[in-house]
């Protein structure tokens, strides 16, 4: 595929941390995060400068997905983002925030749900929440008012993940930075491909390959190549996108690294299918048209 091979980034993020409160971005103690040191990112980021970061690659749709706002209030990124579309056109569409263990998930779904841009929710569940009945209340809440689910969560906690597609067949689930394969020894490797296959034969399941940076190390098509084929392995051609998780993963790559090595590593695949993992899928999944 040429230059002109149109993307839409499935999972990118804005914000401006200098008027509102991202607890991590904000306050004075950093928490543990994946990548090391991310002081990089307590700045403010908005649609020009992701394009900027863009460069000749041409993004003509993106998904944004929460960006662990202040808890008290998820309402109020949706309502930052619906002015960001006004003022800028971007982004296309938004994953919203709820937690869906909190007296509120009726009423804050409702209100998500009431803006045409929202396709789906984040919340980021801890260990074995997937499996308590209350977490699981507000999650058969979310085909009431069509909504995805975008689940992070490490690839040790996907056996749960697929119990919840099979118990929720009507709302789609997108795995979050490809099961986040951090373990790149043999054995992390092989526990990581088998748990994605058993995700991926769930059919309302889908996969973001993103996020596959590695602490002190550049993004590059060889380190990355094997996670990349085999999410794609595992969810074929038709469930799997493409995604920059930008500005986040700047720590470890810039955007043309990223997006070039997808291109490198899938450039044998037939021209509909790299259209299907760079745009047309997405484009589906996300319900953009």
């Amino acid at each position: 595929m040429g230059d002109d091979l149109p993307i839409v980034d499935a999972h990118q993020h804005f914000w401006d941390p200098g008027i509102n409160y991202h607890p991590w971005l904000c306050d004075a103690t950093p928490i543990e995060f994946r990548y090391g040191d991310y002081s990089a990112l307590r700045r403010r980021y908005l649609p020009a400068d992701y394009f900027g970061d863009a460069g000749r690659h041409r993004v003509v749709k993106t998904v944004y997905v929460e960006t662990e706002w202040d808890p008290r209030e998820p309402l109020g990124e949706t309502a930052w983002v619906e002015r960001l579309r006004r003022d800028t056109g971007f982004p296309t569409v938004m994953v919203a925030q709820a937690w869906l263990d909190r007296e509120d998930v009726a009423a804050v779904l409702e209100r998500q749900a009431a803006h045409g841009f929202v396709r789906g929710i984040r919340h980021k569940p801890r260990h074995g929440a997937m499996r308590d009945s209350r977490w699981r209340a507000g999650y058969a809440r979310l085909a009431q008012h069509g909504l995805r689910f975008d689940l992070q969560a490490p690839w040790t906690e996907l056996a749960d993940a697929a119990a919840l597609c099979r118990s929720f067949p009507d709302t789609p689930l997108v795995l979050n930075h490809t099961g986040l394969p951090a373990d790149r020894s043999a054995a992390g490797i092989a526990g990581w491909k088998a748990a994605l296959r058993a995700l991926a034969a769930c059919p309302n399941a889908a996969i973001k390959i993103s996020g596959l940076g590695l602490p002190g190390a550049r993004w590059s098509a060889d380190a990355n190549r094997e996670i990349v084929l085999a999410a794609i392995e595992a969810f074929g051609t038709e469930r799997a996108m493409f995604a920059s998780n930008f500005p986040v993963d700047g720590l470890c790559g810039s955007f043309a690294e990223i997006y070039s090595g997808f291109r490198e590593i899938v450039k044998d695949f037939p021209a509909p299918e790299q259209r299907r993992l760079f745009h047309d899928n997405a484009v589906r999944i996300y319900a953009m048209e």
